[in-house]
């Protein structure tokens, strides 16, 4: 059962599943996307909730707005507004409870692979990154 959306001064409400609802196969595909990852490492590191314009994110707004509801949805973060803003606040304590030392590891080895990116610049596109689609050629 997803929990009450919260309500605000606004009328506006936004849909969270309730802890128990917290499926660990949704939170890996929020985590998965690199995007995604970058606003949970933000969030993490912030001393409280961020409204979503401070993230500079190189898409779209609408595909911004599609990363933060499957952000919401998964249960990674909880998003309320506040005035004409839309708040966002890492769920910790509820991702903790159901998977413990998932959040700290994916922070952990995200922080690492950041660090080694620096170090070395970007991933290199390999061959067959940039082998183009195979076509079928009865076509």
């Amino acid at each position: 059962m997803t929990s009450p959306p919260a309500t605000t001064s606004g009328g506006r409400e936004l849909a969270h599943p309730a802890r128990e609802e917290i499926r660990l196969e949704q939170v890996l595909h929020a985590l998965a996307d690199p995007l995604r990852l970058g606003v949970v490492r933000a969030l993490a590191s912030a001393p409280e909730d961020l409204p979503c314009g401070v993230f500079a994110l190189p898409v779209s707004k609408s595909t911004c707005t599609h990363h933060f509801r499957v952000l919401r949805e998964s249960g990674v973060i909880r998003q309320v507004y506040r005035g004409t803003a839309k708040m966002n606040a890492l769920r910790r304590a509820d991702l903790d409870h159901l998977f413990p030392g998932l959040l700290d590891g994916v922070l952990s080895a995200a922080q690492e692979q950041a660090g080694r990116e620096r170090e070395d610049g970007p991933p290199r596109r390999t061959a067959r990154d940039r082998r183009e689609p195979r076509t079928d050629p009865a076509g």
